[in-house]
């Protein structure tokens, strides 16, 4: 059964979501993220996934007391991204309630800092966001593409532990159009071992089913929630 992970993605204190990570195409849904993230708790959903989209601007933690704040007021298991950049921005996510940490463009960009995280934190801790278009990852909040192949980049990480991966396909994220069931069908190909989160397009509850049916281990995802295309109800089958 196909594990389910609402996304809050925070800007200003804010539940917001993007569409395509441009921050020009923002919509606020709840100036309390911690009432969403009660509701998601109410209804019985265990895991969260909360993105500091600040932090990803600034390069460095920024929202922590809202994973504070739903940290110590519900029961959720929380991973956080969103410019995780140093040590010290670790060490603040986990003491805030974090129970793990995705790190995407420093898994990238500073490879050294990343596999040191995966050595002190353990694997069940650590993240690998790998976020693609094209199948060529992305960095810098989806600006930037490198010349990155996602298979080779999963592989280089799994041989050093990896055992979490959150792949988000770019062209997806946000817009509503459905998942990229193939791309995830083509890692778990690869690595069948892999936990593997799907992420980016979740439209209906039959986007959902899609990805159970072809084995994805977990799925992301908000958008379809806020606009009302999911109802929480409709996810009890899964929980």
């Amino acid at each position: 059964m196909i594990e389910i992970i609402p996304a809050i993605d925070i800007i200003e204190g804010k539940c917001v979501r993007l569409s395509q990570g441009d921050y020009q195409q923002k919509k606020v849904y709840n100036e309390q993220p911690l009432e969403v993230a009660k509701e998601f708790a109410d209804a019985g959903i265990r895991r969260l996934h909360v993105v500091d989209l600040d932090g990803a601007k600034a390069q460095h933690i920024v929202n922590h007391k809202v994973l504070e704040s739903i940290a110590t007021h519900t029961d959720l298991v929380i991973d956080f991204g969103g410019g995780l950049k140093s040590d010290d921005d670790l060490r603040i996510a986990f003491e805030c309630g974090a129970s793990m940490v995705t790190g995407g463009s420093i898994a990238v960009k500073q490879p050294d800092v990343f596999s040191h995280w995966i050595e002190r934190y353990g694997t069940e801790r650590i993240i690998l966001g790998a976020d693609v278009h094209n199948e060529k990852i992305a960095v810098s909040g989806w600006l930037e593409t490198t010349d990155n192949d996602l298979m080779p980049f999963i592989e280089g990480y799994c041989k050093k532990g990896i055992q979490k991966v959150l792949c988000t396909d770019i062209a997806k994220d946000g817009m509503l159009t459905g998942t990229s069931v193939e791309l995830y069908k083509k890692i778990m190909a690869h690595f069948p071992a892999l936990q593997l989160i799907a992420s980016g397009g979740v439209s209906s509850i039959a986007d959902i089913e899609a990805l159970d049916e072809a084995g994805i281990p977990s799925v992301v995802f908000g958008k379809a929630i806020y606009e009302g295309r999911i109802k929480l109800s409709e996810l009890q089958r899964f929980i």
